[in-house]
């Protein structure tokens, strides 16, 4: 079963949530003793080639995938043959196999290599150093981690983490640094940045410039800005809109801010499985309204092949507010 990510993670004060945080701190402790003793003892595997991981310190809803496709994009503009490798979340298959998307499915190989795939060719391993070993014999001249922050299986040349830069007033990346479960961090800041080579702090298309007291949290880290910029603008007349991501109000923002003719806008689960139960409760919202149904592109790989007709996908891809820079950065960093 799949958990809605409490918004109450990403107070920073600390005041909402209060007693469920108290509740599972042990838990969160617990969490935190284990992953760092678990990257304390890996002895990790060099295959030969880069390695750049692109990681976040919290549980989702940072943007790692966009930004894996925009590196890998970049790669292969500069004329280096770089192939994606992630675990497969949420898929059947365990691997090492290279996903085709003629003939994997979200179910099979997980949405976010389904989507990588469209871009570069890309691999599913629970076993990371297999599927890396894998890639390189079939040609990869770097090896792309999607999600792999707190992975020490392999050497990594370039370690990358994304942040999601939109800061409200109740609003902050690293909620009030609280671990998971009692919060939304995957490890205590201070460690998961020690390992860090470099962040990308990712903002929305129409945000303003990212807020200078995050930036301060890096330090001297380098520090990349992003933005998530809509591929096309969304579908026209009403729009009932869903999503299935870590923080799916960003997505109900993100349509509102393009434009989109929202009327209705229906929230689920990360990686959610689309049950013929929510389908049809989606069918009878945009009934109801006489509306459309809109979603995100990682949504809509989700769908069952039938429902693609009925779904209009909503891609962004993420872009380098000063390309040129980053593009020199990871050169550098792969000589």
């Amino acid at each position: 079963m799949k958990l809605s990510t409490p918004r109450w993670w990403y107070q920073r004060d600390g005041r909402h949530g209060r007693v469920a945080r108290t509740l599972l701190k042990p838990v969160s402790w617990v969490w935190s003793a284990a992953t760092a003793r678990r990257i304390a003892r890996a002895a990790p595997v060099d295959v030969g080639v880069p390695v750049i991981s692109i990681g976040n310190l919290t549980v989702g809803g940072s943007g790692k995938t966009p930004v894996a496709r925009e590196v890998l994009r970049l790669l292969q503009r500069s004329g280096v043959d770089a192939h994606a490798l992630s675990r497969g979340y949420g898929g059947r298959l365990t691997g090492p196999l290279q996903v085709d998307p003629a003939r994997h499915t979200a179910a099979d190989v997980g949405d976010e290599p389904l989507m990588l795939s469209g871009d570069a060719p890309a691999w599913i391993s629970a076993d990371r150093v297999a599927g890396a070993r894998a890639a390189v014999e079939a040609g990869a001249q770097a090896l792309i981690l999607d999600d792999a922050h707190q992975n020490p299986a392999l050497t990594k040349t370039l370690s990358l983490i994304v942040v999601d830069g939109e800061t409200r007033e109740d609003e902050w990346p690293f909620g009030d640094g609280s671990v998971f479960p009692s919060g939304p961090m995957r490890e205590p800041l201070a460690a998961g940045l020690a390992r860090t080579d470099a962040v990308i702090v990712l903002l929305p298309a129409d945000a303003p410039p990212v807020d200078r007291e995050l930036l301060a949290v890096f330090g001297a880290l380098p520090t990349f800005i992003a933005r998530l910029e809509p591929a096309g603008p969304p579908p026209p007349g009403p729009q009932v809109g869903f999503a299935g991501i870590a923080k799916p109000w960003k997505v109900e923002r993100a349509l509102k801010a393009a434009g989109a003719d929202l009327i209705d806008f229906a929230p689920f689960p990360d990686h959610a499985e689309y049950r013929p139960e929510d389908l049809a409760f989606l069918a009878d919202r945009a009934a109801v309204f006489d509306a459309g149904l809109v979603t995100t592109e990682k949504d809509w790989v989700r769908l069952p092949p039938d429902w693609r007709t009925r779904v209009v996908s909503w891609p962004v891809a993420a872009r380098f507010e000063n390309e040129a820079t980053f593009a020199a950065f990871l050169a550098q960093s792969l000589r």
